[in-house]
């Protein structure tokens, strides 16, 4: 980490900073604060926004969990972000509709290349929309109506958001190094 982390648990300052910290704490349930929680609490009032709108993205969409795993780990592997892959490849895992080649795929395919035969439609649509939004920013109209074809419009919306939210989550912990995983090529091998 390039920051020290704040002490676990946290001391906060104030009655503002406690009860922000306590929100975190409630999202997080049993897992505990994690490294990210402990870079964020440096600044409370973006630990709190940060969990209220990650907390919405992973909790309050229609997505199954299987579209938003997918989309998130995806970005992760774009942006050798191997944090957030550790902590959201065993999300995908646990999905009954998932096998470990379709994870071996989001891992290790080229970028635009994602998503073979390996997938359904709609994980194919999605990988390829995760790729052209965190790769090129701009989404190309194939692209796009392609993912209209396979979700309503407040599908697209979540899909969108989770992707954003998550390019914004890896810059993030790559930036920082949170984790300690900035530097390693690849996951943890288990």
């Amino acid at each position: 980490m390039r920051l020290p982390y704040i002490p676990n648990p946290p001391t906060p300052e104030n009655e503002e900073d406690r009860a922000i910290v306590q929100r975190v704490k409630q999202r997080r349930g049993e897992a505990g604060l994690l490294e990210l929680d402990l870079a964020l609490l440096h600044s409370p009032p973006v630990a709190d926004g940060w969990n209220s709108f990650l907390g919405s993205i992973r909790t309050k969409t229609t997505l199954s969990t299987s579209i938003r795993e997918t989309a998130i780990c995806r970005v992760a592997v774009l942006n050798k972000a191997w944090f957030e892959w550790e902590h959201h490849a065993p999300l995908l895992q646990a999905c009954p509709d998932i096998k470990e080649e379709q994870i071996q795929n989001i891992l290790r395919s080229p970028a635009h290349s994602a998503g073979t035969d390996d997938f359904d439609e709609e994980h194919r649509a999605v990988l390829s929309y995760t790729d052209a939004m965190t790769l090129d920013v701009s989404v190309p109209d194939a692209v796009s109506e392609r993912l209209r074809k396979s979700f309503s419009d407040r599908e697209v919306v979540e899909i969108t958001a989770t992707i954003a939210a998550y390019n914004c989550v890896s810059r993030f912990l790559v930036a920082l190094d949170v984790g300690e995983r900035n530097k390693p090529s690849g996951p943890l091998e288990k």
